[in-house]
């Protein structure tokens, strides 16, 4: 499959844009907020460590991935990282990103995000998941995706509910308890049905 790099899919008002140098300074601002700091603690690191990362990981994974449309099912570890950017203003408020969680059994290709506390209560997290979900189900062999979410992180289980995400039940992840979801291509309401 041939995909336009960069990769973008365009959500109305934000854009969604793969990975690129010029986003470490957004995400290690991001990385500073007090709500990244609670609910993403994994995002959290110097600029320094941010700006190696772009370059040893976050870049070359998704060129992994992209190589790999559409069968993204066999990558071991190579995830889409994406970022989420104000089309007005070409301003990053945050990411979302599709890897394999570990703590969670297989099929486990995951669907998580963050914004920017500048931009939150706008829609953008549900635009982007929903954004995400429709390529991800019409591009690629993935069949099924699950999200997680601490469980006091109202606003995310919002998001997932409202994207069409089935809960599952709770598990402990870090030490803290999180919502677990679920969602297949075919109760995917945003995602065009095959007719017969």
């Amino acid at each position: 499959m041939q995909i336009k790099r960069p990769f973008e899919i365009d959500c109305e008002d934000i854009v969604l844009r793969e990975f690129q140098e010029a986003y470490v300074d957004g995400i290690y601002q991001m990385s500073l907020q007090p709500e990244i700091q609670e609910f993403l603690s994994d995002w959290v690191a110097t600029r320094e460590k941010r700006h190696e990362w772009m370059l040893q990981y976050d870049i070359p994974e998704n060129d992994r991935f992209f190589q790999a449309l559409p069968h993204i099912s066999m990558l071991e570890n190579d995830p889409l990282r994406l970022a989420i950017i104000l089309k007005e203003t070409d301003e990053f408020i945050g990411w979302i990103v599709s890897g394999f969680k570990d703590e969670l059994p297989p099929p486990n290709r995951e669907i998580g995000y963050g914004i920017s506390n500048l931009h939150t209560g706008k829609g953008y997290a549900t635009k982007a998941t929903k954004a995400l979900i429709k390529f991800l189900f019409e591009h690629s062999d993935t069949e099924e995706l699950v999200a997680t979410a601490v469980t006091y992180n109202e606003a995310s289980n919002v998001v997932l509910k409202k994207c069409g995400y089935r809960f599952e039940g709770t598990t402990e992840i870090d030490q803290k308890p999180y919502n677990c979801y679920r969602l297949t291509k075919q109760e995917c309401v945003t995602c065009p049905k095959k007719t017969e």
